[in-house]
């Protein structure tokens, strides 16, 4: 029986030595695999191989195999029977840890190489003592009073590595000692040791001496001793302002007397602490408000206060579901990425799939650390084994929580995983403990009521890691696609460095924006200045405009392409594809001839095709020149003259009498013209201080009225129409609406009804921009017609070519066919073969700005392409306005070969 009994013992400790070999070696190929892709990981961004390769990080590869390799062969030899994932769980989060902190900070990865190898052979050598650990037990007074000592020197000798912040650092010449580390592991030995020193003077309620369960009434003269030693820890912490481990230590404390009592309302009691406790500390420590403010509204000062948390969830979100891929991220973005937001830099490069491993590692961690409790040998081991698991899963949740903003930030490390020699230290001690208190484990189960509070602990782990797996799951699934689109996403910039941004060119395909350089060196280029407010700009500092905003996903390569496309570029490269050209309506020759006519004045024009809706000019002045947004950002935006105003979509100007053209066609249409003009009679006091824009021949015809924009005789057609029909007309002109053209663009609310349609057609209280009233005229060059308005044209599909767009606005009937050809006969100039009209625009107030306009359009006989113009200037000079548009019109009428 006993030869049986022996035989099955070898069995088992043959297939634990086997499974921790297999999981080391697993271990192992995937911290390989990793290294080769970070080495490479240049090649792939760059996609070039003119580039240099990443090898530093090897080093920490081959301690790493060092390291494990004499644990797991010396652990087989002292502990034949530990727990055979431990050391697996603990080698894979902690080569993890060391690869990402190579990849972040090569000299960091050094030192973390160093601390690791100090660290495993603290383990190694740890592996010789007895596996009772009574040395912990005996001196427990000892080994917490040092650490007390040691954490208390901060106070006069403390420092701090980076030169700022809370002094929590012993040391000097790069080599440094937080305290506050191993006083976590010191104090919970002392509470394990003390509490089952204490059990043989308690009354057993059922099983054996170590399965005894406290007496309700013995809690306060069994806690009494600890409270003062715990006490102390936690005051001298909170002097340190090191809240975020004074927090873990209540909640250790509070975990070891639950697991000694059973109560649960330790538990509640420690919950209310800590709330209360951080309600005092947010009025008593600004560092405390600061946190909890960033962690209750982060997007309320996003490149301020809360900038670590959200470029944090950001950075998560960046990493989607599969990652950017080792080393194809850029989790440098977030503060102190290989300390305390160490997890973010995993996710953004592992993707959501990547976490969650992680977050597995951390619950298998915590199943196996409370199987070594449940099994322990004796009361202390057991205590202990519960302590030190609910110290590394407790920090874990609540640092990876902190990144996740399901907690606040607390600043203490991840342990196994972060940078820092006393937290990588403190972790493998911890390791280690647990692996003696494993291979001494008995073979029976503990009683019932023993096992409740660890299962209840158990049910708080998975409470916990759970949460956090959720909330991994929202940033980088749900909210991902939100936040990627940020304009304080600094990725998106760096992603333009490295893939090619779709350029924007003009109807005939000559370039407006375009990126220039070679991969990793790529810039935008502005190659026609005077186009700034309608192509726009991407800037890193200033964000996006213009098209460059608004067509950003197609210029970026996130939409165009096949899904299958975008899906592989993201796997090899962590980058989108090249992104698409979009070719738009304009004409880069008719555009110059249009700003050349504005240097010196501030104004719009607008030049379409009232049939397509397509937009030839989009002329705004002044205007800004994009290149140089680093110089000039500081005088634009205090600028009066508001040069990054788009005039022609977003500026809202009284149109004066320069609707008298589609109030003329509307009096026509309605059959409501009066008969002569001249005998109308229409007095405004001095709300206006000309009659006429320009010069009336002697007839005083409706002709000449509505060219030269007169006062009365336009006044005399808005009574004509009257209220309903102005605003019937108006509406279907489509002055109330907003015109959707992929840029940002400005309207009034449409009024319930017009009290006043004299007022409104000399312009009082209305205001309309100058691509509002091109659409409201088109009608006059497209048989009463009104286009939707169209900016861009095409955009090249890499599958199919150019694919042509459409306008976003319906087209519709404002006119009939008779009314519109007969008004654009009637206004036909002697000139040229266009209808016109002239306008201007005085305020109301002497605040308010002069508006000289030209309205303009080809006559239906033209054989070439039907074209509306609409010029507006800034200040009381329809001249001005006039000679702008016949330069337009000498290119375009004269000689349409140059076109």
């Amino acid at each position: 029986m006993s030869q049986f009994i022996s035989d099955t013992s070898l069995l088992i400790i043959k297939n634990r030595t086997r499974t921790e070999r297999i999981l080391l070696v697993l271990s192992a190929i995937f911290l390989v695999l990793y290294a080769s892709i970070l080495s490479f990981a240049p090649v792939v961004r760059a996609r070039s191989y003119d580039v240099d390769l990443r090898w530093t990080h090897w080093l920490g590869v081959l301690v790493w195999l060092l390291v494990f390799y004499f644990a797991h062969r010396e652990i087989s030899r002292r502990l034949p029977a530990r727990d055979p994932y431990l050391l697996p769980i603990a080698g894979l989060l902690s080569g993890w840890g060391l690869l990402t902190i190579w990849r972040l900070f090569p000299n960091f990865g050094l030192r973390q190489t160093i601390w690791l190898l100090i660290a495993g052979g603290i383990l190694v050598l740890g592996f010789r003592l007895k596996s009772d650990l009574s040395f912990l037990r005996r001196y427990k007074y000892l080994w917490l009073t040092g650490g007390l000592i040691l954490t208390a020197l901060t106070l006069i000798f403390g420092t701090n590595p980076l030169g700022n912040g809370p002094h929590l650092w012993l040391g000097c010449c790069g080599v440094y000692l937080q305290p506050s580390e191993p006083l976590k592991l010191l104090l919970v030995v002392y509470l394990a040791a003390y509490f089952a020193d204490q059990m043989p003077f308690l009354l057993p309620t059922s099983g054996d001496k170590q399965d005894r369960q406290l007496s309700p009434n013995s809690l306060l003269p069994l806690l009494a001793p600890t409270f003062i030693m715990a006490g102390v820890t936690f005051l001298l912490l909170l002097v340190q302002r090191d809240l975020g481990t004074a927090s873990i230590f209540l909640v250790l404390y509070a975990t070891l007397v639950f697991l000694v009592t059973g109560d649960k309302r330790v538990l509640l009691i420690t919950g209310v602490t800590l709330l209360l406790a951080g309600v005092v500390g947010y009025f008593a420590f600004d560092l405390v408000r600061l946190r909890v403010d960033a962690w209750i509204n982060p997007w309320l000062d996003p490149s301020g206060r809360s900038y670590q948390i959200v470029q944090s969830v950001i950075a998560v979100a960046n990493g989607g579901l599969l990652g950017r891929g080792p080393g194809l991220g850029n989790p440098t973005l977030v503060p102190i990425p290989h300390s305390d937001f160490i997890f973010a830099a995993i996710s953004e490069e592992a993707g959501l799939m990547g976490g969650l491993g992680l977050i597995l590692l951390l619950g298998l961690l915590a199943h196996r650390g409370l199987l070594c409790a449940l099994n322990a040998m004796d009361i202390f081991q057991r205590y202990l084994a519960a302590g030190l698991t609910a110290f590394l899963i407790f920090q874990s949740v609540l640092i990876i929580g902190g990144n996740l903003r399901l907690l606040p930030l607390t600043g203490v490390t991840l342990p196994f995983v972060s940078y820092g020699g006393s937290s990588l230290v403190t972790s493998f001690v911890s390791l280690l403990i647990l692996l003696h208190i494993s291979s001494r484990s008995r073979a029976s189960s503990p009683a019932t009521r023993t096992l409740r509070p660890y299962m209840q602990m158990g049910m708080i782990f998975f409470v916990g890691i759970t949460a956090i797996a959720v909330a991994l799951g929202w940033w980088a699934f749900w909210r991902g696609p939100d936040l990627l689109t940020r304009t304080d996403n600094p990725r998106r910039a760096i992603s333009d460095l490295f893939v090619r941004r779709g350029s924007i060119l003009d109807r005939n395909n000559k370039s407006i924006n375009a990126s220039i350089g070679s991969p990793g060196d790529y810039t935008r280029a502005y190659l026609y200045p005077d186009l700034s407010s309608t192509a726009g700009y991407t800037n890193p500092i200033y964000g996006q405009s213009g098209l460059e905003a608004s067509m950003d996903n197609i210029m970026r390569g996130l939409e165009g392409n096949s899904g299958l496309t975008i899906w592989w570029n993201h796997l090899l490269y962590g980058q989108p594809p090249p992104g698409l050209d979009v070719r738009t309506s304009l004409n880069i020759a008719l555009q110059e001839i249009a700003d050349q006519s504005f240097e010196g004045h501030h104004g719009a024009l607008v030049l379409l095709n009232p049939v397509s809706g397509e937009i030839l000019v989009m002329a705004s002045h002044p205007s800004f020149d994009a290149n140089r947004l680093d110089e000039i950002w500081g005088d634009l935006i205090q600028d009066t003259d508001s040069p990054l105003l788009n005039r022609g979509t977003q500026g809202l100007y009284n149109p004066g009498t320069a609707l008298a053209p589609l109030l003329y066609a509307g009096a026509i249409e309605y059959d409501v013209l009066p008969d002569d003009p001249s005998m109308l009679q229409y007095n405004a006091d001095d709300i206006f201080i000309v009659d006429c824009a320009g010069q009336v021949d002697e007839s005083y015809s409706w002709d000449s009225v509505v060219s030269n924009g007169c006062r009365e005789g336009i006044a005399g057609l808005g009574d004509a129409l009257g209220s309903e029909r102005m605003l019937d007309l108006y509406t279907s002109a489509g002055l109330f609406s907003a015109p959707q053209i992929r840029l940002p663009a400005e309207s009034m609310e449409k009024p319930l009804r017009i009290d006043n349609p004299e007022m409104v057609a000399l312009g009082v209280g209305v205001r309309f921009s100058p691509l509002q009233v091109a659409l409201a005229l088109s009608p006059l060059g497209s048989a009463g017609m009104r286009p939707g308005a169209l900016l861009v044209a095409a955009i090249e599909s890499p599958q199919i070519g150019w694919l042509p767009q459409e306008a976003v606005d319906e087209a519709g009937v404002v006119l009939s066919k008779g009314a519109a050809i007969s008004t654009a006969e009637r206004l036909r100039s002697t000139e040229l073969p266009v209808w016109e009209s002239i306008a201007v625009a005085v305020g109301v107030t002497n605040d308010d700005q002069a508006v000289s306009w030209y309205l303009s359009g080809t006559t239906p006989d033209w054989a070439g392409t039907p074209l509306v113009l609409v010029v507006m200037v800034e200040e009381q000079n329809p001249n001005l306005a006039k000679a702008i548009g016949m330069n337009i019109w000498k290119y375009y009428l004269l000689p349409p070969e140059d076109l």
